[in-house]
């Protein structure tokens, strides 16, 4: 169970709230209203306050690295530091071993990816197909918390379907998800509950608000 306490990320008002293994919150509101800020708070990529425990440990009490990667964050255009995905998967499981090479072709099938595209210039891959080999990567070393940022908003209405079935299949595995998605039908089908983020307006007309 992943539960935040009091979260102060940037301009967001403190965020209480809990996710229990296995169901999805959905974190909606306009763009601008924070839902990444969230996010990346929670998976200890940006500095903020208040107290996240996974499964009733501290995220204070924690290795930084065992953190994350415990509590994973995709954005929706993930970053790659290396010219084609491969050398990014070879490392991407526990304590840096490559990843057994039967896990990783059955995560490209589901998600309809090929091994030859481990091996594609990233300049060549288009936007969603990308977004896909991030979510193979992220999920190989199966973190208790996936923390996702617009999963879909590359993909034709095909490929999210494959998305969304591998994260089905991940939740009934005890995945603690977060969703933050504009797309309304995603939202609908996976999640359990909805955290609501209002658009944080100008400085001079006070905080944003959030409502669960």
């Amino acid at each position: 169970m992943l539960r935040v306490a009091y979260l102060k990320a940037g301009p967001l008002p403190p965020l209480s709230f809990q996710v229990e293994n296995g169901t999805c919150l959905a974190v909606e509101g306009p763009s601008g209203s924070g839902k990444s800020s969230l996010l990346r708070a929670i998976a200890d990529l940006d500095p903020s306050s208040g107290q996240v425990f996974i499964d009733g440990a501290a995220r204070h009490e924690i290795d930084p690295q065992a953190w994350r990667r415990a509590v994973r964050y995709v954005a929706a255009e993930p970053g790659w530091w290396t010219d084609t995905p491969r050398p990014t998967f070879e490392t991407a499981f526990q304590g840096g071993a490559p990843a057994p090479a039967s896990k990783v072709l059955r995560l490209l099938h589901r998600l309809g990816l090929t091994e030859g595209q481990l091996d594609q210039s990233l300049q060549t891959l288009s936007t969603g197909e990308r977004q896909r080999l991030a979510l193979a990567r992220a999920v190989l070393d199966e973190p208790r918390v996936l923390l996702l940022d617009e999963p879909t908003a590359a993909l034709d209405a095909a490929t999210a379907a494959l998305v969304e079935e591998l994260l089905k299949y991940l939740m009934l595995s005890g995945l603690c998800l977060l969703l933050a998605s504009h797309d309304q039908g995603l939202i609908a089908r996976l999640s359990d509950a909805r955290l609501q983020l209002a658009k944080m307006p100008a400085p001079r007309h006070g905080p944003s608000r959030a409502v669960l």
